[in-house]
Protein backbone atom coordinates (compact mmCIF):
# COMPACT_ATOMS: atom_id res chain seq x y z
CA UNK A 1 0.00 0.00 0.00
CA UNK A 2 1.42 3.11 -1.14
CA UNK A 3 2.43 6.01 1.88
CA UNK A 4 0.11 9.23 1.57
CA UNK A 5 2.76 11.92 2.35
CA UNK A 6 2.42 15.89 2.40
CA UNK A 7 4.23 18.12 0.05
CA UNK A 8 3.42 21.28 0.58
CA UNK A 9 0.51 22.84 3.31
CA UNK A 10 -0.47 26.39 3.45
CA UNK A 11 -3.30 28.69 4.69
CA UNK A 12 -4.29 32.49 4.78
CA UNK A 13 -3.67 34.08 7.78
CA UNK A 14 -6.95 34.27 9.69
CA UNK A 15 -9.31 37.16 9.54
CA UNK A 16 -12.00 38.40 12.33
CA UNK A 17 -15.71 38.27 11.39
CA UNK A 18 -17.30 41.41 9.74
CA UNK A 19 -15.03 43.85 11.38
CA UNK A 20 -10.93 42.38 9.79
CA UNK A 21 -8.94 42.37 6.94
CA UNK A 22 -11.28 39.89 5.08
CA UNK A 23 -14.62 40.70 5.63
CA UNK A 24 -15.30 41.65 2.11
CA UNK A 25 -13.17 38.92 0.74
CA UNK A 26 -16.12 35.57 -0.59
CA UNK A 27 -14.55 32.01 0.49
CA UNK A 28 -14.56 31.33 -3.27
CA UNK A 29 -11.19 34.25 -3.18
CA UNK A 30 -9.76 32.92 -0.25
CA UNK A 31 -10.20 29.31 -1.63
CA UNK A 32 -8.49 30.27 -4.98
CA UNK A 33 -5.69 31.86 -2.99
CA UNK A 34 -4.30 28.46 -0.63
CA UNK A 35 -4.98 25.99 -3.82
CA UNK A 36 -3.01 27.78 -6.34
CA UNK A 37 -0.76 28.40 -3.52
CA UNK A 38 -0.63 24.59 -2.20
CA UNK A 39 0.25 24.03 -6.16
CA UNK A 40 3.03 25.75 -7.03
CA UNK A 41 4.98 24.96 -3.11
CA UNK A 42 4.33 21.81 -3.75
CA UNK A 43 6.47 22.19 -6.75
CA UNK A 44 4.05 20.09 -8.78
CA UNK A 45 2.10 20.79 -12.09
CA UNK A 46 -1.12 21.13 -12.67
CA UNK A 47 -1.40 18.27 -14.80
CA UNK A 48 -0.65 16.31 -11.78
CA UNK A 49 -3.25 17.08 -9.59
CA UNK A 50 -6.11 14.25 -9.55
CA UNK A 51 -8.59 15.30 -7.63
CA UNK A 52 -9.38 18.65 -5.20
CA UNK A 53 -11.21 17.97 -1.94
CA UNK A 54 -12.46 21.49 0.28
CA UNK A 55 -14.53 21.13 3.53
CA UNK A 56 -17.24 23.49 3.29
CA UNK A 57 -19.80 24.42 6.00
CA UNK A 58 -21.28 27.65 6.21
CA UNK A 59 -21.21 28.96 2.55
CA UNK A 60 -24.95 27.56 1.53
CA UNK A 61 -23.62 24.03 -0.14
CA UNK A 62 -22.96 23.93 -3.53
CA UNK A 63 -18.99 22.65 -5.09
CA UNK A 64 -16.49 25.11 -4.11
CA UNK A 65 -13.94 22.65 -4.69
CA UNK A 66 -14.70 22.82 -8.30
CA UNK A 67 -15.07 26.54 -8.23
CA UNK A 68 -11.73 26.57 -6.97
CA UNK A 69 -10.07 24.23 -9.31
CA UNK A 70 -11.39 26.12 -12.19
CA UNK A 71 -9.96 29.73 -10.94
CA UNK A 72 -6.26 28.11 -10.20
CA UNK A 73 -6.23 26.50 -13.49
CA UNK A 74 -6.62 22.95 -12.55
CA UNK A 75 -9.32 22.58 -15.44
CA UNK A 76 -9.27 19.41 -16.18
CA UNK A 77 -9.62 18.42 -12.09
CA UNK A 78 -12.53 17.47 -10.41
CA UNK A 79 -13.63 18.68 -6.98
CA UNK A 80 -15.49 17.97 -3.82
CA UNK A 81 -17.02 19.94 -1.35
CA UNK A 82 -17.30 18.04 1.95
CA UNK A 83 -19.08 18.76 4.93
CA UNK A 84 -18.60 16.98 8.73
CA UNK A 85 -18.95 20.34 10.49
CA UNK A 86 -15.68 22.24 12.27
CA UNK A 87 -13.87 18.60 11.43
CA UNK A 88 -14.56 19.48 7.81
CA UNK A 89 -10.79 20.08 6.85
CA UNK A 90 -9.55 17.40 8.68
CA UNK A 91 -12.04 14.81 6.80
CA UNK A 92 -10.86 16.34 3.93
CA UNK A 93 -7.26 15.34 4.33
CA UNK A 94 -8.25 12.02 5.54
CA UNK A 95 -10.48 11.77 2.46
CA UNK A 96 -7.07 12.32 -0.25
CA UNK A 97 -5.28 10.34 2.25
CA UNK A 98 -7.08 7.40 1.45
CA UNK A 99 -7.68 7.55 -1.87
CA UNK A 100 -3.98 7.43 -2.19
CA UNK A 101 -3.30 5.00 -0.06
CA UNK A 102 -6.22 2.91 -1.62
CA UNK A 103 -4.07 3.45 -4.79
CA UNK A 104 -6.46 5.57 -6.78
CA UNK A 105 -4.84 8.84 -7.16
CA UNK A 106 -1.44 10.09 -6.85
CA UNK A 107 -1.97 13.63 -6.40
CA UNK A 108 -4.88 15.01 -4.17
CA UNK A 109 -4.94 18.50 -2.80
CA UNK A 110 -7.15 18.72 0.34
CA UNK A 111 -8.46 21.56 2.86
CA UNK A 112 -11.08 23.47 3.75
CA UNK A 113 -12.23 27.17 3.57
CA UNK A 114 -14.38 29.67 5.77
CA UNK A 115 -15.89 33.18 5.04
CA UNK A 116 -18.19 33.62 8.12
CA UNK A 117 -18.01 37.24 7.20
CA UNK A 118 -19.55 36.75 3.74
CA UNK A 119 -21.50 33.33 4.19
CA UNK A 120 -24.92 33.51 2.40
CA UNK A 121 -27.84 33.82 4.92
CA UNK A 122 -30.75 31.02 3.84
CA UNK A 123 -34.33 30.92 5.20
CA UNK A 124 -36.65 28.19 6.39
CA UNK A 125 -40.24 27.72 5.84
CA UNK A 126 -41.51 25.84 9.00
CA UNK A 127 -43.62 22.82 6.89
CA UNK A 128 -47.45 23.41 7.17
CA UNK A 129 -47.21 27.83 7.40
CA UNK A 130 -46.29 30.77 5.98
CA UNK A 131 -43.54 31.50 8.29
CA UNK A 132 -40.11 31.62 6.76
CA UNK A 133 -36.96 31.84 9.96
CA UNK A 134 -34.12 34.04 9.42
CA UNK A 135 -30.53 32.97 9.09
CA UNK A 136 -31.54 29.48 9.12
CA UNK A 137 -28.55 26.78 9.31
CA UNK A 138 -29.11 23.38 8.82
CA UNK A 139 -29.05 21.72 12.85
CA UNK A 140 -26.44 19.07 13.51
CA UNK A 141 -28.51 17.09 15.48
CA UNK A 142 -32.48 16.73 16.40
CA UNK A 143 -32.77 19.41 19.09
CA UNK A 144 -32.59 19.22 22.40
CA UNK A 145 -32.79 20.85 26.04
CA UNK A 146 -30.05 19.53 26.80
CA UNK A 147 -27.97 19.56 23.97
CA UNK A 148 -29.43 22.82 22.16
CA UNK A 149 -28.34 21.96 17.97
CA UNK A 150 -28.06 25.85 17.58
CA UNK A 151 -26.41 26.76 21.08
CA UNK A 152 -23.11 25.03 21.01
CA UNK A 153 -21.64 26.92 24.25
CA UNK A 154 -24.11 24.27 26.02
CA UNK A 155 -23.87 21.42 23.50
CA UNK A 156 -19.86 21.53 23.68
CA UNK A 157 -18.81 23.74 26.14
CA UNK A 158 -20.78 23.63 29.01
CA UNK A 159 -21.36 20.10 28.95
CA UNK A 160 -17.68 19.34 28.77
CA UNK A 161 -17.16 21.71 31.34
CA UNK A 162 -19.70 19.18 33.83
CA UNK A 163 -18.52 15.96 32.39
CA UNK A 164 -15.04 16.77 33.44
CA UNK A 165 -15.44 19.37 36.63
CA UNK A 166 -13.65 21.95 34.14
CA UNK A 167 -14.07 25.31 36.31
CA UNK A 168 -14.01 28.93 34.89
CA UNK A 169 -10.77 30.05 36.51
CA UNK A 170 -9.51 26.56 34.66
CA UNK A 171 -11.66 27.87 31.22
CA UNK A 172 -9.91 31.18 31.54
CA UNK A 173 -6.38 30.08 32.23
CA UNK A 174 -5.95 27.95 28.88
CA UNK A 175 -7.67 30.77 27.24
CA UNK A 176 -5.45 33.21 28.13
CA UNK A 177 -2.32 30.95 27.74
CA UNK A 178 -3.61 30.40 23.87
CA UNK A 179 -3.29 34.46 23.40
CA UNK A 180 0.54 34.19 25.03
CA UNK A 181 1.55 31.36 22.63
CA UNK A 182 -0.28 32.88 19.52
CA UNK A 183 1.14 35.94 19.80
CA UNK A 184 4.55 34.77 20.76
CA UNK A 185 4.54 32.85 17.56
CA UNK A 186 3.31 35.71 15.48
CA UNK A 187 6.47 37.74 16.84
CA UNK A 188 9.04 35.06 16.48
CA UNK A 189 7.56 34.72 12.83
CA UNK A 190 7.03 30.96 12.91
CA UNK A 191 3.69 31.25 11.17
CA UNK A 192 5.58 33.03 8.30
CA UNK A 193 6.73 29.85 6.32
CA UNK A 194 3.12 28.54 6.36
CA UNK A 195 0.81 31.62 5.48
CA UNK A 196 0.39 32.64 1.86
CA UNK A 197 0.46 36.60 1.61
CA UNK A 198 -3.29 37.52 0.13
CA UNK A 199 -3.75 41.07 -1.70
CA UNK A 200 -7.02 42.15 -0.18
CA UNK A 201 -9.43 44.57 -1.64
CA UNK A 202 -11.60 46.25 0.98
CA UNK A 203 -14.68 47.82 0.53
CA UNK A 204 -13.86 51.18 0.44
CA UNK A 205 -11.48 50.41 -2.63
CA UNK A 206 -8.11 49.98 -0.88
CA UNK A 207 -5.89 47.18 -1.02
CA UNK A 208 -3.38 45.40 1.08
CA UNK A 209 -1.61 42.53 1.92
CA UNK A 210 -2.76 40.44 4.83
CA UNK A 211 -0.53 37.94 6.03
CA UNK A 212 -0.61 38.18 9.72
CA UNK A 213 -3.38 36.38 12.10
CA UNK A 214 -5.68 39.49 13.23
CA UNK A 215 -7.17 37.22 16.40
CA UNK A 216 -5.54 36.96 18.97
CA UNK A 217 -5.08 40.04 21.67
CA UNK A 218 -2.20 41.61 23.05
CA UNK A 219 -4.14 42.63 25.63
CA UNK A 220 -5.74 40.34 27.23
CA UNK A 221 -5.44 39.29 30.84
CA UNK A 222 -6.61 36.70 33.35
CA UNK A 223 -8.81 39.56 35.18
CA UNK A 224 -10.27 40.76 31.84
CA UNK A 225 -11.39 37.50 31.22
CA UNK A 226 -12.67 37.13 34.46
CA UNK A 227 -14.67 40.01 34.15
CA UNK A 228 -16.56 39.43 31.01
CA UNK A 229 -20.40 38.29 31.44
CA UNK A 230 -21.30 34.47 31.27
CA UNK A 231 -23.39 33.61 27.73
CA UNK A 232 -26.20 32.16 29.79
CA UNK A 233 -26.46 33.53 33.60
CA UNK A 234 -29.76 31.96 33.90
CA UNK A 235 -28.36 28.78 33.68
CA UNK A 236 -26.68 27.82 37.49
CA UNK A 237 -23.07 27.70 37.77
CA UNK A 238 -22.49 28.26 33.60
CA UNK A 239 -18.74 29.45 32.98
CA UNK A 240 -18.57 29.85 28.89
CA UNK A 241 -17.82 32.90 27.77
CA UNK A 242 -16.73 34.55 24.90
CA UNK A 243 -13.35 34.96 26.08
CA UNK A 244 -13.07 31.44 27.11
CA UNK A 245 -14.90 29.93 23.25
CA UNK A 246 -13.33 30.09 19.88
CA UNK A 247 -13.51 33.10 17.51
CA UNK A 248 -15.51 33.46 14.69
CA UNK A 249 -13.46 33.89 11.57
CA UNK A 250 -12.33 34.17 7.98
CA UNK A 251 -9.34 31.53 6.20
CA UNK A 252 -8.54 29.21 3.96
CA UNK A 253 -5.82 26.33 4.05
CA UNK A 254 -4.91 23.71 1.91
CA UNK A 255 -2.25 20.38 2.01
CA UNK A 256 -0.85 18.66 -1.13
CA UNK A 257 -1.12 15.05 -0.49
CA UNK A 258 0.89 12.57 -3.29
CA UNK A 259 1.69 9.12 -2.86
CA UNK A 260 5.77 8.22 -1.55
CA UNK A 261 6.01 6.42 -5.45
CA UNK A 262 4.90 9.80 -7.06
CA UNK A 263 7.23 12.48 -4.77
CA UNK A 264 10.10 10.29 -5.39
CA UNK A 265 9.62 9.82 -8.87
CA UNK A 266 9.30 14.16 -9.23
CA UNK A 267 12.05 14.31 -6.75
CA UNK A 268 9.35 16.31 -4.24
CA UNK A 269 10.68 15.92 -0.58
CA UNK A 270 7.63 14.92 1.52
CA UNK A 271 7.44 17.37 4.82
CA UNK A 272 5.27 15.07 7.00
CA UNK A 273 3.25 11.14 5.89
CA UNK A 274 -0.12 10.76 7.30
CA UNK A 275 0.04 7.65 9.29
CA UNK A 276 -3.47 7.25 10.42
CA UNK A 277 -7.21 9.06 10.54
CA UNK A 278 -10.29 8.04 12.89
CA UNK A 279 -13.54 9.79 13.58
CA UNK A 280 -15.90 8.76 15.64
CA UNK A 281 -19.84 9.50 16.88
CA UNK A 282 -20.81 10.42 20.43
CA UNK A 283 -23.87 11.50 22.16
CA UNK A 284 -24.70 15.02 20.78
CA UNK A 285 -24.80 16.06 24.31
CA UNK A 286 -20.80 14.87 25.01
CA UNK A 287 -20.14 16.36 21.67
CA UNK A 288 -16.92 18.17 23.29
CA UNK A 289 -15.48 14.98 24.88
CA UNK A 290 -15.48 13.18 21.45
CA UNK A 291 -11.62 14.08 20.79
CA UNK A 292 -11.37 11.74 23.84
CA UNK A 293 -12.46 8.69 21.46
CA UNK A 294 -10.93 10.04 18.53
CA UNK A 295 -7.68 10.50 19.67
CA UNK A 296 -6.87 6.86 21.09
CA UNK A 297 -8.59 5.67 17.84
CA UNK A 298 -6.20 7.22 15.85
CA UNK A 299 -3.26 6.23 17.68
CA UNK A 300 -3.99 2.59 18.19
CA UNK A 301 -4.51 2.58 14.24
CA UNK A 302 -0.86 4.27 13.88
CA UNK A 303 0.61 1.56 16.67
CA UNK A 304 1.35 4.30 18.90
CA UNK A 305 0.25 5.69 22.23
CA UNK A 306 -0.34 9.05 24.02
CA UNK A 307 3.25 9.48 25.25
CA UNK A 308 4.58 8.84 21.49
CA UNK A 309 3.24 12.28 20.54
CA UNK A 310 5.47 14.98 20.18
CA UNK A 311 2.81 17.95 19.82
CA UNK A 312 -1.00 17.99 19.67
CA UNK A 313 -3.20 20.57 18.33
CA UNK A 314 -6.88 19.87 19.78
CA UNK A 315 -8.91 22.94 18.42
CA UNK A 316 -10.44 25.38 21.20
CA UNK A 317 -14.02 24.84 19.86
CA UNK A 318 -14.63 25.58 23.55
CA UNK A 319 -11.39 26.05 26.25
CA UNK A 320 -13.70 23.69 28.35
CA UNK A 321 -13.52 20.68 25.99
CA UNK A 322 -9.41 20.90 25.57
CA UNK A 323 -8.76 21.12 29.24
CA UNK A 324 -11.30 18.26 29.62
CA UNK A 325 -9.90 16.01 26.91
CA UNK A 326 -6.07 16.67 28.08
CA UNK A 327 -7.29 16.29 31.57
CA UNK A 328 -9.22 12.67 30.69
CA UNK A 329 -5.81 11.31 28.76
CA UNK A 330 -3.41 12.52 30.52
CA UNK A 331 -2.07 14.52 27.78
CA UNK A 332 0.42 17.33 28.91
CA UNK A 333 -0.56 20.97 28.33
CA UNK A 334 2.80 21.91 27.46
CA UNK A 335 2.72 20.28 24.02
CA UNK A 336 -0.38 20.84 23.34
CA UNK A 337 -1.46 24.07 21.08
CA UNK A 338 1.63 25.36 21.48
CA UNK A 339 0.79 28.69 18.92
CA UNK A 340 -2.33 28.92 20.00
CA UNK A 341 -5.50 27.93 19.05
CA UNK A 342 -9.44 28.71 18.40
CA UNK A 343 -9.19 30.59 21.68
CA UNK A 344 -6.90 33.14 19.96
CA UNK A 345 -6.24 32.09 16.72
CA UNK A 346 -9.80 31.66 15.89
CA UNK A 347 -11.69 29.09 14.01
CA UNK A 348 -12.66 29.14 10.79
CA UNK A 349 -14.58 26.23 10.30
CA UNK A 350 -14.47 24.24 7.19
CA UNK A 351 -10.39 25.36 7.39
CA UNK A 352 -9.85 24.81 10.91
CA UNK A 353 -8.75 21.12 10.74
CA UNK A 354 -6.65 21.94 7.62
CA UNK A 355 -5.04 24.92 9.55
CA UNK A 356 -4.45 22.59 12.22
CA UNK A 357 -2.26 20.22 9.97
CA UNK A 358 -0.25 23.07 8.41
CA UNK A 359 0.47 24.63 11.42
CA UNK A 360 1.67 21.16 12.98
CA UNK A 361 3.81 20.22 10.20
CA UNK A 362 5.74 23.45 9.64
CA UNK A 363 6.27 23.85 13.53
CA UNK A 364 7.59 20.14 14.06
CA UNK A 365 9.80 20.30 11.43
CA UNK A 366 11.22 23.60 12.95
CA UNK A 367 11.69 21.40 16.47
CA UNK A 368 13.14 18.76 14.21
CA UNK A 369 10.30 16.43 13.26
CA UNK A 370 8.22 13.67 15.23
CA UNK A 371 4.51 12.85 15.75
CA UNK A 372 2.14 15.04 15.87
CA UNK A 373 -1.76 14.88 16.56
CA UNK A 374 -4.81 17.32 15.39
CA UNK A 375 -7.84 15.93 16.65
CA UNK A 376 -11.32 18.22 17.13
CA UNK A 377 -15.24 17.90 18.05
CA UNK A 378 -17.11 18.66 15.64
CA UNK A 379 -21.19 19.54 15.86
CA UNK A 380 -23.91 17.21 16.47
CA UNK A 381 -21.54 14.61 18.57
CA UNK A 382 -18.83 13.81 16.31
CA UNK A 383 -14.83 14.00 16.56
CA UNK A 384 -12.03 13.46 14.12
CA UNK A 385 -7.99 12.97 14.81
CA UNK A 386 -5.38 12.51 12.58
CA UNK A 387 -1.79 11.14 13.09
CA UNK A 388 1.47 12.38 10.90
CA UNK A 389 5.15 11.69 11.25
CA UNK A 390 6.75 14.88 10.33
CA UNK A 391 10.37 14.73 8.94
CA UNK A 392 13.07 16.81 10.19
CA UNK A 393 14.33 19.52 7.61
Amino acid sequence: MPEAVVVSACRTAIGTFRKGTLADTSAFDLAHTVVEASVKRSGLAAGDVDDLVLGEVMYGGGDIARHAAVTAGLVDVPGVALNRHCASGLTAVAMGAGSIRAGMDDVVIAGGVESRSTAPVARFRQPGTDTWDEAWMSPSHPDRADAPNKDMSITVGWNAAKAANVTREEMDAWAFRSHQRAVRAIDEGRFTDEIVPMKVRRADGTETVFEVDEHPRRDTTMERLAGLKVLHPEIDGFSITAGNSSGINDAAAAVTLTSDRAATERGLTPLAVVRSWASVGIDPGETGLAPVRAIPKALRRAGLTVGDVDLFEINEAFAAMCVATTRILEIDEEIVNVSGSGCSLGHPVAATGARMVTTLVHELRRRGGGIAVAAMCAGGGMGSAMVLEVAAP
